[in-house]
């Protein structure tokens, strides 16, 4: 997406500054969209903003970050600015995230929960169709309860 295009979503956005207010507010609409709250573990967030028109959300950190998700035994990168477009169960055209595979970093362009599945799986694919699914209990935020979901958002 070329920086004309990035500009043209952030006209009209919400946006958010300081690291409680990011988190609450980047919760809140994971929320919204029913996805998990721990999808994204960000450190640092010095912005945030969402079109709610077109769906465009963006998070801003002071620093790259690693994180890794235990449950799946899985190492993900974030770069200091990630965003996409975010809908209910769904990230697409997603930027800043990479998880490693074996030696290799993948970057990762979607993100879906399928609501009509009784799995409850998250699915993270990249650009070339390549997909892996998780338990989405993996990606709820550590010290937090689970609702009857199970799907670790308050």
């Amino acid at each position: 997406m070329s920086a004309q295009q990035i500009a043209g979503h952030r006209e009209g956005a919400d946006i958010y500054h300081g690291e409680a207010l990011c988190r609450q507010k980047f919760h809140e609409l994971l929320d919204k969209m029913c996805l998990p709250r721990g999808l994204l573990p960000l450190d640092d967030v010095v912005e945030f903003g969402y079109n709610s028109t077109s769906g465009f959300v963006w998070l801003k950190q002071k620093k790259r970050k690693e994180h890794r998700f235990r449950a799946i035994s899985k190492t993900v990168s974030y770069d200091t600015e990630v965003m996409g477009f975010l809908e209910e169960h769904r990230m697409r055209r997603l930027s800043g995230v990479k998880s490693k595979e074996l030696l290799v970093w993948v970057s990762i362009s979607d993100i879906y929960v399928d609501p009509n599945s009784d799995l409850n799986k998250i699915t993270f694919a990249n650009g070339s169709g390549i997909s892996r699914s998780f338990p989405v209990t993996a990606f709820g935020l550590e010290g937090e309860e689970k609702n009857g979901d199970g799907d670790g958002r308050k």
